[in-house]
């Protein structure tokens, strides 16, 4: 039969309130009870019980992260950092995956299974924000937002990255410029392209329509495209990229055809994911610190869920860095 509290409580020669009070830390319960508690436990292999202390405080300790395609390399990176956060303040995780924020039931984030979420992959407009606000669960916002102001968020400069992609290529020579861009209903790729597009302008360089493309974050999104504008009659000697995924996706496309990096096309990412890095690909990308965003996003959540800042929405916003590898260099003469 599993151990309980009352077993607990019985070596130990105190009442099962007690022991419930001790394993909580309740400074009430006086040292030498505590111990004796803390020994009852370790001889006995007693696990407290979850739904147990749900039933006294009230809360789960668990927190849901809400995203949308964990194949894509990008997120793995955000999750590792928000897990190791939350256990040290006591949180477990539970992850929701969906295609989209539209696809995932309310039902499933308010039946009282997790205590606050974490939204990594939020639409431009989406209902869902809306909802847990109206409901007043707590959440917060990493990497993406919804645009409309609710709950805290923790993200990069994604406008000033596009800026500083556009500003390196023009100051490289470049001129016959591409843009790769991610969706336009994701805040992330809307404000990644505005960004290089007002870059562009300042500098008396327009972008052409047949030398833009948009579409999800994905490897295939950044080979087609690619393949596309190299078919033109005029390809572009530069092309930036919505993301490092896209990115990478256009680097196999030009290897396919023959195209030399960065010697016939330049190529710049975003984000600076572990895998831009490796030596088959030396990826030039618009870099940030991926752990410190997920961890101020966690950090957030946890102040939120003890009562400790009050209703205004907070935004931890992080400074992109250009980091610079080997797809960038000048236009060929």
């Amino acid at each position: 039969m599993a151990i309980t509290s009352r077993d607990v409580a019985r070596l130990a020669g105190v009442s099962q309130p007690t022991v419930s009070r001790a394993l909580r830390g309740d400074p009430r319960v006086a040292t030498e009870t505590r111990m004796r508690v803390e020994s009852a436990v370790a001889a006995l292999g007693y696990v407290p019980s979850e739904a147990g202390r749900s039933l006294v405080t009230r809360t789960t300790k668990r927190v849901g992260i809400v995203v949308s395609d964990l194949t894509n390399p990008f997120y793995p990176h955000l999750i590792g950092p928000l897990h190791d956060t939350l256990e040290k303040h006591g949180y477990r995780m539970m992850v929701f995956t969906e295609r989209s924020d539209s696809q995932i039931s309310i039902e499933q984030l308010v039946d009282g299974s997790v205590d606050g979420l974490v939204l990594l992959t939020s639409n431009v407009g989406s209902e869902l924000p809306t909802e847990l606000n109206r409901r007043r669960i707590p959440f917060v916002f990493l990497n993406r937002e919804s645009g409309q102001g609710l709950g805290d968020a923790a993200v990069v400069d994604n406008q000033l990255g596009g800026r500083m992609a556009a500003a390196r290529l023009t100051a490289l020579g470049h001129r016959r410029i591409a843009g790769i861009f991610g969706p336009l209903e994701t805040s992330t790729g809307r404000d990644r392209e505005m960004g290089f597009r007002l870059e562009l302008a300042d500098a008396g360089i327009g972008l052409v329509p047949d030398l833009t493309r948009h579409g999800p974050f994905e490897f295939k999104t950044g080979y087609q495209a690619m393949t596309e504008l190299l078919a033109l009659p005029e390809p572009p000697t530069a092309v930036f990229c919505g993301n490092d995924v896209v990115a990478i996706g256009a680097v196999n496309a030009a290897l396919s055809k023959g195209v030399r990096i960065p010697d016939e096309v330049s190529l710049i990412g975003f984000d600076d994911i572990p895998m831009a890095a490796w030596e088959v690909f030396r990826l030039t990308t618009i870099g940030h610190d991926l752990e410190k965003m997920a961890a101020a996003a966690a950090q957030l959540l946890v102040e939120r869920l003890r009562g400790g800042v009050d209703s205004s929405p907070r935004r931890v916003v992080l400074e992109p860095q250009l980091i610079e590898r080997s797809t960038l260099g000048a236009p060929a003469l």
